[in-house]
């Protein structure tokens, strides 16, 4: 079987995703950013919950191969969900900030999702993280995993070919990098400032209430 060019990014980037998932271990530095330049819309129209009128504005960045960022989508995420964006009280904003070309990937089929199950879908990506992440032939891996949630080998690969959502998946990693001095995931801006690593329940509220 001949590779195309993305199944050989894929399957040559298996090394890479432990390698980065230990970058989002890293301590960073607190820093408080322009409020008004995070919300400008970027390359890619922003995915959001929550009121546009709340109180607080939460923006995550998130690789989705992360360990660390599984953990939290796993453990503080429903909490955020239930407590503070259902009730008003945090309009939430999820951006793309791959660490690999898995995880690129895997944020090109959830942004190819009908708009109503982007969330459900990133959900199930970060519970089942483990069965497609973390894998030898992350091609065939992811392969299967999006037939689980309604992809077909063709819908697969022409989501994987398609260069101007790649671009801009990447675009949005690399302004947050350059203006917002996101280096890790996860990273989280509470009305613009600087919280990273994945958070706890207890820290969500402890961080949440400084502004509600």
């Amino acid at each position: 079987m001949t590779l195309n060019r993305r199944q050989m990014i894929l399957r040559s980037s298996a090394g890479l995703l432990a390698a980065g998932c230990a970058l989002s271990a890293l301590p960073a530095l607190a820093q408080s950013v322009d409020l008004d330049k995070l919300l400008e819309p970027g390359t890619l129209p922003d995915k959001v919950l929550g009121e546009e009128g709340a109180p607080l504005t939460i923006v995550e960045y998130a690789s989705m191969t992360c360990g660390h960022c599984a953990n939290f989508h796993k453990a503080t995420y429903p909490h955020l969900k239930k407590e503070y964006i259902e009730t008003g009280k945090v309009r939430f904003i999820f951006r793309e900030f791959p660490l690999d070309p898995v995880a690129a990937a895997a944020f090109m089929l959830a942004r190819s999702v009908p708009d109503e199950k982007y969330f459900d879908v990133v959900d199930v990506m970060f519970a089942e993280q483990r069965n497609w992440a973390f894998s030898n032939d992350p091609y065939n891996s992811l392969l299967n995993f999006a037939k689980q949630i309604g992809f077909t080998q063709e819908s697969f690969e022409k989501t994987l070919t398609d260069q101007a959502l790649l671009d801009g998946i990447n675009a949005t990693r690399d302004r947050a990098s350059s203006d917002f001095g996101v280096s890790s995931t996860p990273t989280f801006f509470f009305n613009g400032n600087k919280v990273s690593g994945a958070i706890s329940v207890e820290q969500l509220d402890k961080e949440a209430a400084k502004y509600l």
